[in-house]
């Protein structure tokens, strides 16, 4: 019985573990997100400032939405996944103080 109740609480160890890696790997794609937002405004304006070309200007001022979309994505789909790993984290909690009370 005692033997049991320690494999429960490592497989209750080692979910909580993985969530919390899930949780710092959305963290880590969100960073990359803003990484590629800020990249692309920087470069688009850069662009547009020292473009001698009307094409070289038309791509720098392509990249300006597109790096402000690619912020705006990156904050959305971070916090969709926050919200759907807070929801696998709450029955855990749930299943946990059940299976510790039995």
């Amino acid at each position: 019985r005692r033997q049991r109740q320690m494999c429960i609480r490592d497989r209750i160890l080692r979910d909580e573990l993985a969530v919390d890696r899930t949780i710092l790997a959305n963290e880590r794609t969100l960073l990359s997100y803003v990484r590629l937002s800020i990249t692309l405004i920087i470069a688009g304006i850069s662009i547009v400032h020292f473009a001698m070309e009307k094409w070289f200007e038309t791509v720098g001022f392509l990249c300006v939405p597109i790096g402000i979309g690619a912020g705006i994505y990156g904050w959305i789909r971070y916090r969709k996944m926050a919200e759907e790993i807070m929801e696998l984290r709450k029955p855990e909690a749930r299943k946990t103080k059940r299976q510790v009370q039995s």
